[in-house]
């Protein structure tokens, strides 16, 4: 990789403050500002816009017409030397747009590694999303948002702020998340309600078939068999909580997550 050319495309903008890879192409009418970090082995592609400070991991991919790092959109925000980060390996499709954090909420918005964002996301201010995820089409996220590894949404889901998702969390296309949702379950609806336990999310974050098989027992008690949702979690944990897959689900209602009774599927 080291000996790669760097290679930008005679239409591209590119500051000359910004600091550029072995084997990065930028490609025409692409604009790079100052203050802009990108990695090793990247691909920007053509009229995508990248505003420092942004520091843009290895071998990541930029849709056409993305913009990264614009100003945070939020009343508070004066013009501080806030930033985004985005891991190794992400893929950012057609006109996905991420702002950079805000001064008052510690500056930075982040982007894991692995992650695919489709065409058309908007992952806001100080958001914090996690590594290997997720988001289809027109997925949008609110300021201050958090998502753990591994979560999937579907195209048209977005998150209010401050809310924060558990990691192998499913979310169906079309969803609106008001509310925190635990670790490995599927959930979807207009008011986003924890609908079934994921079990394909678990088995690719490595769960063995004992523990998914414990998550789903767990999930019974928690959302279909108790009374309430800490009647269910009391007795999951008296029956699974040596479990570690059902006590990080323990421990994620214990701090707040889906407070209240839902509706789920049979």
């Amino acid at each position: 990789m080291g000996d790669e050319p760097t290679l930008v495309h005679p239409t591209a903008v590119v500051d000359p403050r910004a600091a550029l890879g072995a084997g990065v192409s930028v490609g025409p009418l692409a604009v790079v500002g100052p203050g802009v970090e990108i990695g090793d082995g990247c691909r920007i592609d053509a009229r995508a816009t990248l505003l420092g400070p942004l520091r843009l991991g290895r071998r990541c991919v930029v849709g056409c017409g993305a913009v990264l790092g614009a100003e945070p959109q939020a009343r508070s925000h004066r013009g501080e030397p806030t930033w985004l980060e985005i891991g190794d390996d992400t893929v950012i499709r057609e006109q996905v747009t991420a702002h950079r954090g805000t001064a008052a909420s510690g500056g930075v918005t982040r982007v894991g590694s692995r992650c695919l964002l489709m065409v058309g996301v908007h992952v806001a201010h100080d958001c914090c999303v996690g590594d290997d995820v997720t988001f289809a089409n027109l997925v949008t996220l609110a300021g201050h948002v958090r998502v753990g590894d591994r979560c999937s949404f579907a195209g048209l889901a977005a998150v209010a702020p401050f809310v924060e998702i558990g990691r192998a969390v499913y979310l169906a296309g079309g969803s609106c998340v008001e509310r925190n949702l635990p670790p490995f379950v599927i959930a979807g609806g207009h008011r986003a309600r924890v609908r079934a336990p994921n079990s394909i999310g678990l088995r690719r974050a490595g769960a063995p078939a004992a523990s998914i098989r414990a998550v789903e027992r767990a999930f019974r008690r928690i959302w279909t068999r108790g009374p309430t949702i800490a009647a269910g979690a009391r007795a999951a944990r008296a029956e699974l909580g040596d479990d570690p897959w059902v006590a990080e689900l323990l421990e994620a209602l214990d701090r707040g997550f889906e407070p209240r009774r839902v509706a789920v599927r049979p």
